[in-house]
């Protein structure tokens, strides 16, 4: 995955009805341990991290690059959303394109955060990238992932065997200009 490029870094952070989108800080690490070492967030992410390489990998300000969001919750990080692009590594159909991924802490899951946070990360997207499209791969068997991937707008290009589960690559066209 590469960073999106040329565009104006950090935005000023995005405020939803109930959470705010911003760049990652000293005081995220923390919870950047706890999202990547979690069993339940990794179910269909290959599994967790080692929570003792991360404490000595992860640096002060973690994931702070351009594309990565911090979601946060009453002043608290309950989720990631990044948006980078796809590389060739990954299916044809995806390549060079704009990838959508999120990653949010299991208490804090069946609350339609990761829909808000999302449809504000992909308006944030059409704002400074627009006629762009952009693409989303989760396991087949994620049916939460996969209802999100509806409920935002993308649709299924091609189904594929990664990691030994079926993949599903979803691509959510362009937003139109407003006339």
């Amino acid at each position: 995955m590469s960073h999106l490029g040329p565009i104006a870094w950090p935005p000023e952070p995005i405020k939803t009805e109930r959470l705010v989108l911003r760049e990652s800080e000293a005081r995220d690490r923390a919870a950047f341990i706890d999202l990547l070492a979690s069993p339940e967030v990794h179910t269909y992410l290959g599994g967790p991290h080692a929570r003792d390489e991360l404490e000595r990998e992860t640096p002060e300000v973690p994931e702070r690059w351009p594309g990565s969001f911090v979601v946060e919750l009453d002043g608290a990080m309950i989720g990631q959303i990044l948006l980078r692009r796809a590389t060739e590594h990954r299916r044809p159909a995806a390549a060079g394109k704009a990838d959508l991924g999120y990653l949010f802490m299991p208490q804090a899951w069946g609350f339609g955060y990761a829909a808000e946070a999302c449809t504000a990360a992909l308006e944030w997207f059409d704002s400074v990238l627009p006629g762009e499209p952009v693409v989303l791969t989760t396991q087949s068997a994620n049916v939460a992932s996969m209802r999100l991937a509806a409920k935002l707008g993308f649709t299924e290009v091609e189904r594929f065997e990664a990691w030994d589960a079926e993949q599903w690559l979803g691509m959510r066209p362009p937003a139109t200009p407003a006339a």
